[in-house]
């Protein structure tokens, strides 16, 4: 699949008006040049909502905020810190695991090439591209819910999973537009394009929105 003109041009409008809207680059400045800890609050958020990945993040980063310093914490102590993230103890585990071999074979540093970010324990493609894009300002195209939801929505594609709407988006979007794509795009799904009540009547790309309603994915259980 490749995107025509018509299609380009429409993918761009969509990108510009939410561009105009929100301010995702909130986010990747707070997490600008902390690759570690965009890597940690990713695992984190898996199966949880975002308020409790940000209790979560905020209790554990006060014990450590390096792989050094992670492994130099007991199993109980991470659990405890996550505890509000859930499933804390599978999550503690893979936070663990993946600061000691960042700590053995990385030299303490989180690699930034997608292949070897997915050699690590619980991390799947959404999570090595977050890092990427908010860790290192390196383009990619993360696909969360939120992302597969509203791009089957607006007629962009047609895709059972994650993944293979990652693979589609970077052929029809530019790469120019790769680095903040993820972003908008949540915060679109967050405040308008929810996924069972769309707001469409104060939707800013109403006119561009094929509005196909799809259920959203299953859930990975520990990779993303």
């Amino acid at each position: 699949m490749t995107a025509t003109k018509k299609q380009t041009k429409r993918i761009t409008a969509i990108i510009e008006i939410l561009d105009a809207t929100y301010d995702p680059g909130k986010l990747a400045a707070e997490f600008y040049n902390k690759p570690y800890e965009v890597l940690v609050s990713c695992v984190l958020s898996q199966r949880t909502r975002d308020e409790n990945t940000f209790v979560a993040s905020k209790a554990l980063f006060k014990l450590a905020r390096t792989p050094k310093g992670m492994t130099r914490l007991t199993q109980k102590q991470v659990e405890k810190a996550i505890h509000a993230a859930g499933f804390y103890r599978e999550k503690a585990k893979n936070i663990l695991d993946l600061s000691n071999t960042l700590v053995t074979e990385f030299g303490e540093k989180v690699p930034d090439t997608l292949e070897e970010l997915l050699t690590l324990r619980g991390v799947g493609r959404k999570t090595a591209n977050i890092v990427l894009t908010l860790g290192f300002g390196i383009p990619a195209i993360a696909v969360d819910i939120h992302v597969h939801r509203i791009s089957q929505r607006l007629g962009l594609m047609k895709t059972k999973t994650p993944d293979e709407t990652e693979f589609e988006l970077v052929k029809i979007i530019h790469y120019e537009h790769w680095l903040r794509f993820n972003g908008l795009l949540v915060s679109h799904g967050r405040e308008v394009c929810k996924p069972i009540t769309p707001q469409c009547h104060r939707c800013p790309i109403e006119k561009y929105c094929d509005k196909i309603i799809t259920p959203n994915p299953p859930r990975k259980k520990s990779v993303r």
